[in-house]
């Protein structure tokens, strides 16, 4: 497939990074024939690595299309680092600000440029326990719907071997053997005349993810889980078990202080200024719970 649109940039990138990605890993690489030869398009990938980004773009420059990821905006801002971003035409996502939407602006402009968009929609390294693709945010469905450009779902394997999850030291030995397989096109058709509402960009997402979940099966050659982790909703969990735990603690507190005060054994009642306090502490818990729920529904929303 012959290349496009490289650039000096990128060729600049290709010639620091390809060296040591091609010292410290074997490639497997597979459905290069379903990435589209001409016109925009987006690839929804899954990510286990900080170091699959440049596995990953490897694969994506030598199909002949580059890619052009979404990154947060602080690596944007200064030094070599953000010269190379800037200059390869990378997207700068701002999450929590006014400007966070311009992202998505610039993903769709990109893609009716006809260039390719690399999504990553679980929007961070995966929390799954077994590093399997968790559940998705909206943005790769809200750009895809609003320009009918092809999905391509994208799974790999491998660079997690090399670079663990959150991990700050590379695993270089024995080397390992990165595993890309793209599948064809993502079938969205019957969302495109639809109002683009939140339930019909969840159900989009859940389709993209369900695609990618299914590529990696086949690389690992076992079953994912039936249910995506879904690390929102462990958020919340958490938060419950945090304020259930504080205002039991709370009330622990105050039956031993009113004990003591009545001179009193631990197994005295609690009195109602008591239970008045407990209420008090239980409200402004679940009041802290609600407002975190609000913030993650904005930030879905967002497609953050």
């Amino acid at each position: 497939m012959p290349r496009r649109r490289i650039g000096f940039w990128y060729r600049l990138a290709a010639v620091i990074c390809k060296p040591p990605l091609v010292v410290l890993i074997n490639r497997d690489w597979r459905g290069m024939e379903n990435i589209p030869a001409a016109g925009g398009f987006i690839t929804a990938v899954n990510h286990n690595s900080h170091a699959d980004p440049f596995a990953y773009a490897h694969y994506q420059y030598n199909s002949g299309r580059v890619p052009r990821f979404l990154a947060k905006s602080e690596l944007f801002k200064k030094g070599f680092v953000g010269t190379m971003m800037r200059g390869t035409g990378q997207i700068p996502v701002y999450r929590e600000t006014t400007d966070a939407l311009s992202a998505f602006r610039a993903a769709i402009a990109a893609v009716e440029r006809g260039e390719c968009v690399v999504f990553y929609p679980e929007g961070t390294i995966t929390r799954d326990p077994d590093q399997w693709p968790m559940t998705g945010k909206t943005g790769a469905a809200r750009v895809a719907l609003q320009t009918r450009c092809p999905v391509i779902p994208v799974a790999q394997w491998g660079a997690n071997e090399l670079l663990p999850p959150y991990a700050r030291k590379l695993n270089v030995l024995p080397r390992k053997t990165h595993h890309v397989l793209a599948g064809p096109p993502v079938d969205l058709t019957r969302f495109y005349d639809q109002e683009m509402s939140p339930d019909l960009l969840q159900e989009t997402t859940e389709v993209i993810m369900a695609a990618v979940t299914r590529l990696l099966e086949e690389i690992r050659g076992e079953k994912a889980p039936e249910t995506p982790y879904d690390p929102r909703e462990v958020r919340i969990e958490q938060r419950r078990r945090t304020a259930a735990e504080e205002a039991q603690d709370a009330l622990d507190a105050h039956e031993r202080a009113v004990a003591e005060a009545a001179g009193e054994g631990p197994s005295a009642k609690p009195t109602a200024a008591h239970q008045a306090a407990v209420h008090q502490t239980a409200v402004h818990g679940a009041a802290a719970h609600q407002a975190a729920e609000v913030r993650e529904v904005r930030e879905e929303g967002q497609g953050k």
